[in-house]
């Protein structure tokens, strides 16, 4: 269903701190045209945690209507609110995104049984397929590859995971238990080739905000069997994938991109900040050994 490269897209904000509907728009453009293959509007990468309900789902709304279709718009929508988890999918769902991209309760901190009962109660809201999203290091909660089983079994509308626990094993276990058909999509980009020789079939990623052909083309690469061309281009990206955590995110992926699209709106809202000297050179040079600057 999902596959290939797939941004977790950077949201502009203006100076004064609005979301900029143009300049998403035209990221929106460049991405398709770059060869992504679908896209996640407001996700971590997008600063959602600091946006309204109705910003979100405008924004939600902005990036389903620019793409029109031609690829598919996978919404962040998890909560640690299981009752705003489910007002949450509706209002995906209604701005037109074509699936839900949830976390675990964060912060909360429920056991597996509590993390099953949250699903259940979001996948009975709404019939929006939904991306398990799997990020304990943000989270503190971590979806065990038994529950993960347990609501892929019980509730059809569950088709996927995004996985950024760095358990590549985790894959196998999916894979073992719930078969090709269960869409396992990489969190990390520095991974990402062992996720897919795992059984993987893409990553949302990162790097893909301001790499995006050649996120494309490795992904592309490994899905024809052409392993040398995606070991090579992963190579040509793995400095960037790490760079871009040099700091916290999504600072360094927005300086990131006041280089490669100098046009670009890059504010961040606090409490997130422009990346330190450190991680900016550490860029830098990333993006001079992909060649994207």
């Amino acid at each position: 269903m999902f596959s290939g490269s797939i941004p977790a897209l950077v949201t502009p904000f203006s100076a004064a701190g609005e979301f900029d509907a143009p300049a998403y728009r035209a990221l929106i453009e460049w991405q398709i045209a770059q060869g992504s293959s679908a896209l996640v509007p407001c996700g971590t990468t997008g600063e959602a945690a600091t946006m309204s309900a109705a910003e979100h789902f405008d924004v939600v709304r902005v990036c389903a209507e620019q793409a029109a279709g031609r690829v598919p718009v996978i919404a962040g929508a998890g909560s640690n609110d299981t009752r705003v988890a489910m007002d949450n999918i509706k209002a995906a769902k209604a701005a037109g995104a074509d699936a839900a991209l949830m976390v675990p309760p964060y912060y909360n901190r429920p056991n597996q049984e509590g993390i099953f009962r949250h699903f259940e109660a979001v996948a009975g809201a709404c019939d929006l397929p939904i991306i398990l999203y799997n990020v304990p290091g943000r989270t503190v909660t971590d979806i065990a590859p038994e529950t993960v089983i347990r609501l892929a079994n019980a509730f059809p509308t569950i088709v996927g995971i995004k996985d950024a626990t760095g358990q590549l094993q985790r894959v196998s276990a999916h894979r073992v238990a719930l078969g090709a058909g269960f869409c396992q999509l990489s969190g990390n980009d520095e991974t990402a080739l062992a996720f897919n020789a795992m059984g993987g079939v893409g990553c949302i990623s990162v790097s893909a905000n301001v790499a995006p052909r050649l996120c494309a083309d490795f992904q592309a690469a490994w899905a024809k069997g052409d392993v040398e061309r995606a070991r090579a281009v992963h190579e040509r990206l793995f400095a960037l994938h790490l760079a871009l955590f040099t700091d916290a995110s999504p600072g360094p992926v927005k300086y990131a991109m006041s280089k490669v699209r100098p046009d670009f709106p890059t504010a961040l809202r606090l409490p997130m900040t422009w990346p330190g000297e450190a991680s900016q050179r550490a860029v830098d040079a990333a993006l001079a050994q992909a060649g994207v600057v």
